[in-house]
């Protein structure tokens, strides 16, 4: 039988709706706002006139992007970082949290190799020792350099490490009697066990990837091998100070607003993170309370 909702629990239910809708709107509105700037003409723009509807539609700072190399030179860059990277960090992450999910007595090492990950995750040397290493091994100016510089995430090591000791033991056991070694225990039973956890890492390392820039900036000589983001605020930075501006981009600016050409390149940024959630949001939640269930 179902029981009737009191008052009390329905004003209740109307204040966490009102709190969940204030809540997108703010995530929401700042793209929202980025997509308006970036259909607005240049007087609008410059005027600060576009708040939730765009002023003056103009395709113009799209148009300008369609021609503009070292953009999609960087989208390219970030690209191929995220996607290499993503499957490089993931790789290292399973192979590492398998053994690290397992008793003292299973793989004597386990404290160590977790107390130098924590201490690693705490403290760190510095940029520039961090730097100088890069350099030593000749990782500047390389997908390697933009991929190794942050491909072991600790924090999310652990949720995975976590999962993977909430697995029935009794499966692997019941494996072992079957012949199988730990290669295929963790092939066969572990990885597709974790489908929830994994497809969560794959989405916060991904956006990690997609989303850093000061790696790109330190580790890049220049901007052709700048990733996207660094690319994108270096632009910001550079169109803030008109005094060192070349002057095609102060042609650039006579005929278009900085502002919604800025707006336009940030919104490009952020599609292929869009497009990608909608598919992992489902395993989401899931696998990150069950990541947390043991310590």
């Amino acid at each position: 039988m179902v029981r009737e909702k009191t008052a009390g629990s329905k004003a209740f239910d109307i204040f966490l709706y009102i709190i969940l809708i204030l809540l997108a709107v703010t995530c929401l509105y700042p793209l929202w706002y980025a997509f308006c700037l970036s259909i607005s003409d240049k007087s609008a723009a410059n005027s600060g006139f576009v708040s939730i509807m765009p002023v003056g539609f103009s395709l113009a700072s799209y148009k300008e992007i369609m021609g503009d190399s070292k953009f999609f030179n960087s989208f390219l860059i970030s690209v191929e970082r995220t996607a290499f990277g993503t499957i490089f960090s993931l790789g290292v992450m399973i192979l590492l949290g398998y053994p690290l999910s397992k008793t003292k007595r299973e793989f004597p090492l386990r404290n160590i190799i977790m107390w130098f990950m924590m201490f690693c995750m705490l403290f760190n040397a510095g940029a520039i020792p961090w730097y100088i290493t890069m350099v030593k091994y000749h990782l500047l100016d390389s997908i390697a350099g933009l991929i190794l510089a942050g491909s072991l995430p600790v924090f999310y090591q652990i949720i995975l490490m976590n999962f993977f000791k909430s697995i029935p033991a009794e499966l692997e056991e019941a494996a072992r009697v079957d012949g199988a070694g730990p290669w295929r225990i963790l092939i066969t039973i572990i990885v597709p066990c974790s489908v929830p956890v994994i497809a969560t890492m794959i989405l916060f390392i991904s956006v990690g990837y997609w989303n850093e820039f000061f790696q790109g900036l330190v580790l890049s000589s220049g901007d052709r091998h700048y990733p996207l983001q660094t690319y994108i605020q270096q632009m910001v930075i550079s169109t803030q100070n008109t005094s060192n501006l070349t002057p095609d981009q102060l042609k650039l600016m006579s005929r278009l607003s900085n502002k919604s050409l800025d707006a336009a390149k940030v919104f490009i940024a952020m599609i292929p993170m869009l497009v990608v959630y909608p598919f992992i949001q489902k395993y989401f939640v899931r696998g990150i309370i069950l990541g947390a269930v043991k310590g």
